[in-house]
Parts: C-alpha cells; sequence; structure tokens
C-alpha cells in the first residue's frame, strides 16, 4: 500500500512535466494495488488519462483555480481545522517533526499540512501507522473530496482512494457545493492530531528511504 500512497500523493501534486512523465508509472501502481475497491481504480485510472490528455498549462491553470483559490477544496488539511488560528502553527511544528524523523524532508514554502506531503509520509510508514493517521483526518478528507465531487472534478478519486484504503466510509452520493466562506466562519472541524498527541503507535518503524522515485514534488507557486 504505502507505493500506492505515493502515487496518490503524485497525483495531487502541481501538475508538471515530471508528472506528466510519470503518469505511465503511477497507472500501473494503482491498477496493481487489488486492495483498492475496483471503482476506486477506475477512478484513479480515469483521472491519470485525463492528465495525460489536457494542455499542461490548461491543467495548471485548473489546479490553481481548485485548489489555491477555494477554501472548501484546499489541500491543507490544518485550514479546516484550525483556520488562522496560533494552533495551526503548534500542529504545524508537531508534523513537520514527524516528517524529518520519518526522513522526508519538505521543500522550502511547502507546509506539513499540504495533503501530498502527508500521503508521502505515510508511504514511509508501516501500514498500520498510515491506517491510523488517515482515520484520524478522515473526516477532513471526506470533507475535500466532497467539495471536489460537487465541482465535478476528477480529483475526487484521490480522496476516495484514500478513504477506501482504510475501509473509512466513503464520498457522499450526491454531495453538495459548499460555499467559500471565510476558513475561521468552519474551522469547527473536529480536531486532527499528528505527531506527539497521536496514537502511540504513530512514528514508529518509519523507514528514511523509498525506493520509489515517480513523486514529482510541488513547484513553488
Amino acid at each position: 500500500m504505502s507505493i500506492t500512497y505515493k502515487a496518490l500523493a503524485a497525483l495531487l501534486a502541481y501538475p508538471d512535466a515530471e508528472l506528466v512523465a510519470a503518469l505511465p508509472e503511477i497507472r500501473a501502481v494503482v491498477e496493481a494495488d487489488r486492495s483498492l475497491p475496483r471503482a476506486e481504480r477506475a477512478a484513479l485510472a480515469a483521472l491519470v488519462e485525463e492528465l495525460g490528455r489536457i494542455d499542461l498549462i490548461d491543467a495548471q491553470e485548473r489546479y490553481v483555480a481548485l485548489f489555491d483559490r477555494g477554501r472548501a477544496t484546499s489541500l491543507h488539511l490544518f485550514e479546516h481545522v484550525h483556520g488562522e488560528s496560533r494552533d495551526r502553527g503548534q500542529a504545524m511544528v508537531d508534523l513537520k517533526s514527524e516528517y524529518e524523523r520519518a526522513g522526508l524532508r519538505l521543500r522550502e514554502g511547502e507546509l506539513p499540512d499540504y495533503l501530498p506531503a502527508l500521503l508521502e509520509f505515510l508511504s514511509l510508514q508501516p501500514h498500520d501507522v498510515a491506517e491510523v493517521m488517515l482515520a484520524e483526518s478522515a473526516h477532513l478528507l471526506r470533507k475535500v473530496g466532497n467539495a471536489l465531487a460537487a465541482r465535478g472534478s476528477s480529483y475526487a478519486a484521490v480522496l476516495a482512494a484514500a478513504l477506501a484504503s482504510v475501509s473509512e466510509r466513503g464520498l457522499d452520493e450526491k454531495p453538495a457545493v459548499e460555499p467559500d466562506k471565510p476558513i475561521d466562519e468552519e474551522w469547527a472541524e473536529a480536531p486532527v492530531v499528528f505527531g506527539p498527541g497521536a496514537a502511540p503507535s504513530c512514528g514508529a518503524g518509519a523507514s528514511a528511504a523509498s525506493v520509489v522515485k515517480f513523486m514529482p514534488r510541488p513547484a513553488a507557486r
């Protein structure tokens, strides 16, 4: 499953030429993972095909419009919990420390709560640790996934697959479009605790290296 988390992380990253070149490998990883339900594998394959078909500039503009200009679809998970409060800062520090213990270094300007970074971190963890951490954030993954699905975005397939990987309830069948309110008006979501305050197993047995190299780190924008 760890290699699948890297594939999911890659699919959610800012699209660039490196990602496009890696799409055949990513598709092969997804199709080979029989732990994912058939419907989720098919939806991921459709996203891979779409990313390979559309013009790269169009894909990048769509990505920015979808993820960088809307609160409901933000891939920075702690925004959905803490808003811009000081609590978010400490949560960032704790999560970054977990990454460093696993040998994962963030790019300059990349925040620890960015979902592709979290998924790549989970690819370095034993499955039971990854399962605990994804289960703790399942309500946030579902919220973002529902927002993407309501907008007709194929990216919803990644969130649905992440939920399915730990046997969590999937996305709503008919999600409603949520207005993009200021984040401080909607941060009543249940907290997510990663790092020292998380389940005892989190961070144990992490590998410091990964043999899979198709994960493109998000470009600075």
